[in-house]
């Protein structure tokens, strides 16, 4: 799968999905680590960019451990887009990205993200001045549509392709189903295969293992498969869904002890915990205990490197003396 001229990601290539407060540098670096083929930082607000936001311009940080990589930017309006996307380009990665897909209802129901599958002429003038706004691919992640008697995709799909983008991610839910519900890959199938599509279109939505990959790629024929919240906690999923081996219990347990004290190398103790608390939350290393919901809670209540470490160990000896 090829993006623009320069990016060669292989065949059959795992992306990890841009999502807020999880994919900042340390993770998308772990995931890297693990075998992913492209990475995408957490979703960008364009306002909040072009008006020098500290906080914002911060996630436009790229490791080149991580390349290839792309920025994605969110917004509404025409001229902030571009003026974000021109912004976003001098922080060098390797392609821009515009989200129309988020369903969030903060940036949904504002206009932005989802909320352009309302207002597609709009969404089809940002994307177009962003791509002559910049020298970087231009790709797009969006929805089905924005309801179920909305689902606009096939025919969308052609639109930007004509407005020039060099790659289209469809996540298999409208914006009214969030997260909902299984992912809907049938429509996915159908751009793929749509004679007047020549631009990869990626699939997103319900991969969890290799099983399902192969899956989705025999079914479609898509070019790649963006993999979203079954990373989260779980940063070798892509060697597992890319070899079709199974990490051991110290293995994972490690794997989040390292993001744990990457995150503390970056920002401090306290600010490195609470950052990492939503991998600890989600992560599957603690489920096999049989005081798992206890273990839990004292592992997120805690302010300690060294407790947290603890229990992540303790929990995987209790695992391994199972087997």
């Amino acid at each position: 799968m090829k993006i623009g001229d320069k990016i060669d990601l292989g065949d059959r290539p795992l992306l990890l999905a841009p999502m807020e407060d999880v994919t900042d540098g340390t993770f998308r670096l772990a995931c890297k680590r693990y075998g992913a083929d492209m990475v995408t930082t957490e979703f960008v607000s364009a306002d909040a960019l072009t008006r020098g936001v500290k906080k914002t311009e911060r996630k436009l940080q790229i490791d080149s451990r991580e390349r290839p990589c792309a920025i994605q930017i969110y917004g509404k309006d025409v001229e902030t887009m571009v003026e974000a996307a021109k912004i976003a380009e001098e922080a060098c990665p390797d392609v821009i990205d515009i989200n129309c897909g988020c369903p969030v209802k903060k940036v949904a129901t504002k206009g932005a993200g989802a909320g352009l599958l309302r207002d597609i002429p709009l969404m089809l003038k940002i994307v177009s001045a962003v791509v002559k706004s910049v020298k970087l691919p231009v790709t797009v992640k969006t929805r089905l549509g924005w309801n179920e008697e909305g689902k606009v995709i096939v025919e969308l799909a052609e639109q930007l392709q004509d407005c020039g983008i060099a790659a289209l991610t469809i996540h298999g839910r409208t914006r009214a189903q969030m997260y909902l519900g299984e992912a809907d890959w049938t429509l996915i199938g159908e751009v793929k295969n749509n004679p007047r599509i020549k631009i990869p279109i990626v699939g997103n939505g319900d991969v969890r293992s290799k099983e399902d990959a192969e899956r989705r790629y025999a079914e479609t024929g898509v070019d790649g498969i963006m993999v979203g919240r079954a990373a989260v906690g779980a940063p070798w999923i892509f060697k597992e869904m890319k070899e079709g081996v199974t990490l051991t219990e110290s293995e994972k347990a490690e794997a989040i002890i390292n993001l744990l004290r990457d995150n503390i190398k970056e920002a401090g103790e306290m600010s490195g915990i609470l950052h990492t608390r939503r991998h600890l939350a989600a992560t599957p290393v603690l489920k096999g205990l049989y005081n798992f919901r206890e273990t839990k809670i004292r592992m997120l209540r805690s302010t300690s490197e060294e407790e947290i470490v603890s229990i992540i160990r303790e929990a995987t000896r209790q695992e391994e003396k199972k087997d």
